[in-house]
């Protein structure tokens, strides 16, 4: 993909990337999910390290776990068992695997590693990879046929903002987006989503407002999760973008308000990111029961009352 004017100012705004071994994981995280049926799956999630998305999206941080290059044939196999090696018996249902690029990228997931990676996956009830929607073709199917399992494919569609949308540099258009939401239901593939809260370019007033649009999108189109996540700062645009008045990061309050408010919208299982969730906190006080308390939405999708603080009010 040749490197736009845009690609090379965010790229020149970051700061230095961590070195990032190709043949050592990040780390694993256990937890539970909610599916649409209300069923409550254990769920293993896999960061494996390789090589960097090429869409440079303007709000990204995770191109600081990507290596330098392709990733080398054999490396994320060697992640993977490596890990698998580590878990135990019984297996959880889900295996999420999250390169922090795109899975059917073949700079980022070579092909001749696919039936490797299909075979370590084969414990396991239902498979999920993150790809941007650009990368939905015949070679999706071909990797659901060669599990044992059934697959789930997480893509961004980050927010339905018409303005936003177009000036994120993520090279999507709500139209792509949707053709492969259908794409892949039509292979008898599951479909998962990203929606940003404090999307830039979004008014932080209309923030909340055009998560919860997102999000019933994505559920309309097929999703079976849809994952809220707070935009954050770090990589140098963001900045850039919050000294323009462009960008005002979300507030924890927001991020309650907008999982609240997707409670009414049907077919999906919707959650909050609460990873880092300290960032977006202005009171000690209240931190950690407001946490669990998106914790506990999440898991069970029934709403509770806002936590009460005389400290802050709840904001």
């Amino acid at each position: 993909m040749t490197a736009s004017a845009a690609d090379r100012r965010i790229r020149s705004l970051r700061p230095p990337k961590p070195h990032v071994d190709p043949y050592v994981a990040h780390g694993t995280v256990r937890e539970e999910e909610r599916r649409p049926d209300g069923r409550i799956e254990r769920a293993l999630t896999v960061f494996l390290a390789g090589a960097e998305c090429p869409f440079t999206c303007s709000f990204c941080d995770l191109w600081r776990y990507t290596i330098d290059g392709p990733t080398p044939p054999g490396a994320l196999v060697a992640q993977l068992e490596r890990v698998l090696a580590d878990i135990g018996a019984p297996a959880p249902d889900r295996l999420k695997l999250y390169t922090a690029s795109n899975f059917f990228d073949r700079r980022a997931v070579p092909p001749e590693d696919l039936p490797a990676l299909a075979r370590l996956a084969a414990p396991f009830a239902s498979v999920t990879v993150e790809s941007h929607a650009s990368t939905i073709g015949p070679g999706v199917g071909a990797f659901a046929r060669m599990l044992r399992g059934r697959l789930e494919v997480a893509m961004g569609l980050e927010t339905i903002h018409p303005v936003a949308a177009e000036r994120l540099n993520k090279r999507l258009t709500l139209a792509r987006f949707d053709r492969a939401a259908a794409s892949l239901r039509a292979d008898g593939i599951d479909v998962r989503a990203f929606v940003l809260l404090g999307a830039p370019h979004v008014a932080p007033e209309e923030s909340v407002e055009w998560t919860v649009r997102t999000v019933a999108h994505a559920a309309a189109q097929g999703a079976a999760v849809v994952s809220i996540i707070p935009v954050r700062g770090g990589n140098g645009e963001m900045e850039r973008l919050a000294a323009t008045g462009e960008f005002t990061p979300p507030t924890l309050s927001q991020l309650e308000d907008a999982l609240d408010g997707c409670a009414h919208i049907p077919g999906a299982a919707v959650t909050a990111d609460s990873w880092d969730v300290e960032k977006f906190a202005r009171c000690d006080t209240c931190l950690a029961a407001r946490k669990e308390r998106l914790c506990r939405i999440n898991v069970s999708g029934r709403p509770e009352p806002r936590i009460a603080c005389g400290a802050c009010g709840g904001r």
